[in-house]
Parts: structure tokens; C-alpha cells; sequence
């Protein structure tokens, strides 16, 4: 379970550690959703965050994956979302996204999203839940 939880943290931190607590929530919240679902997301939270090209902060080349690998628990924010992980992870805290398992930011519109019904807004993501 540790490492589960800590691979979820980073994820979180990774992604959405520039939306503050509630947005690392539903990024995590998201994970939890898509392993849940099983399938083509994976089995459990390790593969549904392990699998090619889902997350962007894992991807080769990110600026944020050497961030994510290094950071500790010394940096407040990923403290946070360790605890938040953990809560996710234990069922503690109600899932901010509306059941969502896809998420992009306002930045940019995915082909896929506009096949979804948007559950949610956190900070400058867009939450959807697949049929």
C-alpha cells in the first residue's frame, strides 16, 4: 500500500500541484476512478499510473517527471498530497470530480472530450466521465 500511495502522491503533485489542494484531490481522485473501473485503465492505481502516455508528469521528457522523482515529503505541497493520497486511498474523502476518469486543462480540448458529459471544474482542469 505504501508504494501505491506514494505513487499516487507524486502523480498528483506532478500534475496538479500548481491547483492547490482540491485540484491534486481530483487528480487523484481520477486514478482511484480509473482503477476501480478496471479495464483498459488498468487493474489497480500502480497500472492505471504506470500505463503509457495517461499522465503527463511519467512522460519521458516531461520537465516534471525528474521533479516528481526527487521531491519529498520536506515540500509541503507533496506532504499534502501524501495525506490526500492516503485519504483517497482509505476512502476518507468524498470524490471531488463527479466520478470523473479523464481530465485535461482549459488549455487545451482533447477529440475525446466533447464524446464525454463534464462532471467538474478544479482550477483550470476539465473532469469527464466516460459512458
Amino acid at each position: 500500500m505504501k508504494n501505491t500511495i506514494d505513487l499516487m502522491a507524486r502523480t498528483m503533485w506532478g500534475e496538479g500541484r500548481n491547483q492547490g489542494k482540491a485540484g491534486m484531490l481530483a487528480i487523484g481522485n481520477v486514478i482511484k476512478n480509473r482503477a476501480d473501473r478496471g479495464g483498459w485503465f488498468g487493474r489497480s492505481v500502480v497500472d492505471v499510473i504506470t500505463k503509457d502516455m495517461q499522465f503527463s508528469a511519467w512522460n519521458i521528457g516531461d520537465p516534471n517527471r525528474a521533479k516528481m522523482m526527487a521531491v519529498t515529503d520536506k515540500d509541503p505541497q507533496f506532504a499534502e498530497a501524501l495525506r490526500l493520497a492516503n485519504q483517497i486511498m482509505t476512502g476518507k474523502v468524498a470524490d471531488n470530480t463527479g466520478g470523473a476518469d479523464h481530465y485535461h486543462t482549459a488549455a487545451i480540448l482533447p477529440y475525446w472530450a466533447s464524446d464525454m458529459p463534464k462532471t467538474a471544474i478544479v482550477g483550470d482542469h476539465i473532469f469527464y466521465r466516460s459512458a
